[in-house]
C-alpha cells in the first residue's frame, strides 16, 4: 500500500440545502457489430435532510461518436437505435428513481440498507477509516471477482456522497489492490488538476480522477487494454465522465459557477 496522501474537504451544508452533482458522460452503446459512444447529462440534487426527495434531471445531447460501423450501417442492418437509459425529470425519496419509473411508491420512512453501489449515510459511517482495514472490507465485500473491489469503491465515490475523511482512507486503500498505481504527475482533466489512480488489469484500463482542490471524485475514463470480441481494438476509449459538485439552496437550483 502506497503512502498516498490527498487533501480532502467537504463543502459545509445547512439542513435545508442540497448537494448538486453534475455528471457529463460518454457511455458505450452496442448494436450488434456497431459500437458508439453517446453523450449523457445527469444533474442530481441530494438533500441534506434525509426525509426530503432527491431530484434527477437526465438528458441526451444527441451527440455520438461511432467506434465501429456507422449510424447508416446500423439502420441498414435493421437495428432500432435508441438508448436504454430513460430521460426526463425524476423525483423520489432516497434516490430510488427506478421505483418511480416502475410506478411504485416509496414510503418516506423506507430506508435502503446501503451498499458500495448505493451508499447510505449509515453504511458510510460504519466503514473503517484505517486504510488497511478498509482494504480488507473492500475485498471481503467483493469475493470471487478480482476487479470487483476497485469497481465497488468507484461505485461509492461516483455518488460524491463519501465524506472527506473516508475518501482519504479509501484512496490510500485502493493502492493496495493488484494492478492499481498512481500517476507520477497530476493531470489536467476537464479544466482541473487531478491525481489519477489507475487500475490497469484485465480487459479494461480504468483511470480514477481525483480533484486536488478537495479530494472529491472528478470522473473516470475506461480504455480497452486488448482487442475486444466485438471488434474494438486495444487502446479504444469506451467510457468517460466528468463530475462536478456544489451546494445549492433549492431543489432544482443550479450553482452560479
Amino acid at each position: 500500500m502506497l503512502d498516498l496522501v490527498i487533501a480532502t474537504s467537504d463543502d459545509p451544508m445547512e439542513p435545508d440545502q442540497y448537494r448538486f452533482v453534475a455528471t457529463d458522460a460518454w457511455w458505450l452503446g452496442s448494436f450488434g457489430p456497431h459500437q458508439h459512444l453517446t453523450e449523457h447529462r445527469l444533474r442530481t440534487w441530494i438533500p441534506a435532510r434525509p426525509e426530503r426527495d432527491w431530484l434527477l434531471d437526465r438528458s441526451l445531447t444527441g451527440r455520438q461518436r461511432w467506434l465501429t460501423g456507422s449510424l447508416d450501417e446500423a439502420k441498414e442492418d435493421g437495428f432500432e437505435l435508441h438508448d436504454v437509459a430513460p430521460t426526463g425529470l425524476f423525483r423520489a425519496p432516497f434516490g430510488e428513481f427506478h421505483r418511480e419509473r416502475e410506478g411504485r411508491c416509496v414510503e418516506p420512512t423506507e430506508r435502503r440498507r446501503g451498499s458500495w453501489q448505493v451508499p447510505t449515510p449509515e453504511f458510510l459511517e460504519r466503514l473503517p477509516r484505517d486504510p488497511a482495514a478498509l482494504l480488507e472490507r473492500l475485498e471481503s465485500d467483493h469475493p470471487g471477482r478480482w476487479a470487483a473491489p476497485f469497481s465497488g469503491a468507484v461505485d461509492a465515490l461516483r455518488t460524491c456522497l463519501v465524506p472527506a475523511e473516508l475518501r482519504a482512507a479509501l484512496y490510500r486503500a485502493l493502492t493496495g489492490l493488484p494492478g492499481v498505481t498512481v500517476e507520477d504527475h497530476t493531470a489536467a482533466f476537464d479544466g482541473r488538476e487531478c491525481v489519477v489512480l489507475v487500475h490497469d488489469a484485465g480487459r479494461t484500463r480504468t483511470e480514477l480522477m481525483i480533484d486536488i482542490a478537495d479530494g472529491q471524485f472528478a470522473g473516470e475514463r475506461d480504455t480497452t487494454r486488448i482487442d475486444s470480441r466485438c471488434g474494438l481494438p486495444a487502446d479504444t476509449l469506451i467510457g468517460e465522465t466528468a463530475v462536478h459538485t456544489a451546494v445549492v439552496g433549492e431543489l432544482g437550483e443550479h450553482p452560479d459557477h
